[in-house]
C-alpha cells in the first residue's frame, strides 16, 4: 500500500508511515476485511463509506501537520482517518460525527483499540467546535456543497481547512487563514465523497 501511495504522489514520509502503520481492516465491517488493503472506498454503517487510503493520505498531507497542532475532524465515520491522524507525534485530535449509529459504534471501537482522541463528539459538523477553537487544521471527510463559514472562523492564523467542495463530484480545496478575514485558497483536483449533512435546526 505504501509503495502505491508513493507512486500516486504522496511524498510526506510521516503520512506514508501513518497509513502503513494503521491496520485498516480493524475499521471495516465483517465480510469486507479481505479488501482492507485495496485502494478503494467501501461501505460502512449509516450509508457512509470508509475513504480509500489514497484519499486519506492526500488530505492528511495537505494539512502539513506539525507537533502540537490541534486538529478538528468533521466526520468521524469508521474512525480510520482519526487513527491515521493520531499516529502523528503530539497532535491533539477532536472529531465530530452526526450519524448516531456510527458515533456509538466508532466510540466503542476507539475504546477497544485504546485510541484516545481529545474528544469524540456526537453533533453537527457544520458548526465545528467553537469551544475548542482555534484549530491549526480542520479536515472535512464528506462533500460540502458550500464551505461552512464557522469552520473558516475557527481556524487559527496560519491554520488550514482541507475540504472537498461540490454537490456531485467535489474539488479538494485548502484554505489557509492568512489574517483575521483573509484566506488563501488552492484546489487539488476532483474527488468523490458522500455528502456532508447538517442539522435542520
Amino acid at each position: 500500500m505504501v509503495k502505491l501511495l508513493e507512486e500516486k504522489g504522496i511524498e510526506d514520509k510521516r503520512v506514508l508511515t501513518a497509513v502503513g502503520d494503521v491496520r485498516r481492516h480493524l475499521f471495516m465491517d465483517k465480510g469486507l476485511e479481505a479488501y482492507a488493503y485495496v485502494d478503494k472506498a467501501y461501505p460502512i454503517a449509516a450509508e457512509q463509506t470508509i475513504s480509500q487510503p489514497y484519499t486519506v493520505a492526500f488530505q492528511t498531507q495537505l494539512m502539513e501537520l506539525k507537533k502540537g497542532d490541534s486538529v478538528l475532524e468533521i466526520g468521524t465515520g469508521s474512525g480510520y482517518q482519526t487513527a491515521v491522524l493520531m499516529t502523528f507525534d503530539g497532535i491533539k485530535v477532536y472529531t465530530i460525527e452526526r450519524q448516531q449509529e456510527l458515533f456509538k459504534k466508532t466510540a466503542l471501537l476507539f475504546k477497544k483499540l485504546r485510541l484516545t482522541p481529545k474528544k469524540v463528539i456526537f453533533g453537527d459538523g457544520y458548526k465545528g467546535l467553537p469551544e475548542k477553537a482555534p484549530f491549526d487544521a480542520i479536515i472535512v471527510t464528506a462533500g460540502a456543497p458550500q464551505v461552512p463559514k464557522p469552520l473558516l472562523e475557527q481556524l487559527a492564523i496560519g491554520g488550514k481547512l482541507v475540504i472537498p467542495v461540490g454537490s456531485k463530484d467535489q474539488i479538494m480545496t485548502r484554505y489557509v487563514r492568512t489574517g483575521e478575514k483573509a484566506f488563501d485558497k488552492k484546489t487539488f483536483g476532483s474527488f468523490k465523497f458522500v455528502p456532508l449533512l447538517k442539522d435542520r435546526n
